[in-house]
């Protein structure tokens, strides 16, 4: 049986107990929260349950089924604070049809908040500093995802959404020095990096959560943003790995701003600085 919620200990659902969902669970756990998480992998319910999570095995889809349908609704019931962690590419391409029934379930049990985890590519990859009011519909921007940013921050959603924009993951199992190793021929060697390490993102969720700074969008990336060049090689040798190779081309990219997620939240990045950050994955 869920713990029944309070107004100093909200019921919180974490829909997607993945790589980055189930440490944010138990980390809301730690802190007393009552929470509750799906999946889809049934050998991890057991260790939702051991680390005091309410766990749901739930499969989203377009139409869900009868099973899922009431899972999903029984998981939401009770929930002051939906956290809508689930991957575009969970969606194969219908991103906003897997979501609708959960904007849909979301109103129907009463939620009354939503953190929705979005990504930066949501922006076009154009040489400029971008902002959270920098998100257009361009061939080079997932549009879908911006779709569905859309659904949940509608006015006539009954509840107040925040998103938060996520640069490049790294951390534990997603150490930067292999995403490149060893690769040769490589585009846009003097492109600016964008990442953010999982310490921080458990940190910003967290903190969005506790001052209950709903209503925003937030862009959320580390400060320093190195060239691909300079930074994927020293990664791949910290590694002790191949290093990368790179085209000569002085083709540029999109660098994120986070600026506004510090002045309005006071969060202070534990990994600003990426090379520190490397050596913590």
């Amino acid at each position: 049986m869920s713990p029944t919620p309070t107004p100093l200990q909200p019921l919180i659902a974490v829909l997607g107990c993945g790589w980055l969902g189930l440490p944010l669970a138990q980390a809301l756990v730690e802190e007393g929260y009552a929470v509750a998480g799906s999946t889809t992998t049934p050998s991890r319910l057991l260790k939702m349950r051991d680390a005091g999570i309410t766990p749901y095995l739930l499969e989203l889809g377009p139409t869900l089924t009868a099973t899922d349908q009431d899972t999903l609704h029984t998981m939401l019931t009770g929930a002051r604070v939906l956290v809508l962690n689930v991957p575009p590419s969970a969606a194969k391409g219908h991103y906003v049809e897997l979501l609708q029934p959960v904007y849909q379930a979301a109103i129907d049990c009463g939620v009354r908040h939503v953190l929705f985890v979005s990504s930066t590519g949501v922006y076009a990859d154009e040489p400029r500093t971008m902002t959270e009011t920098d998100a257009l519909a361009t061939p080079d921007a997932d549009s879908e995802l911006l779709r569905a940013e859309s659904l949940f921050t509608t006015p006539d959603a009954p509840f107040a959404t925040t998103v938060v924009r996520l640069a490049g993951l790294i951390g534990p199992r997603r150490a930067p020095g292999r995403f490149l190793a060893g690769r040769t021929g490589l585009p846009k060697p003097q492109a600016p990096v964008n990442l953010i390490h999982l310490t921080d993102c458990l940190g910003i969720l967290g903190r969005i959560i506790r001052q209950r700074a709903w209503g925003h969008t937030f862009n959320a990336s580390a400060a320093h943003h190195p060239t691909r060049q300079e930074f994927y090689t020293a990664a791949a040798a910290h590694l002790e790995l191949a290093p990368p190779t790179f085209a000569e081309e002085e083709t540029l990219g999109k660098c994120i701003d986070s600026e506004l997620l510090r002045q309005e939240t006071g969060y202070m990045f534990q990994f600003d600085d990426l090379n520190e950050a490397m050596k913590h994955c």
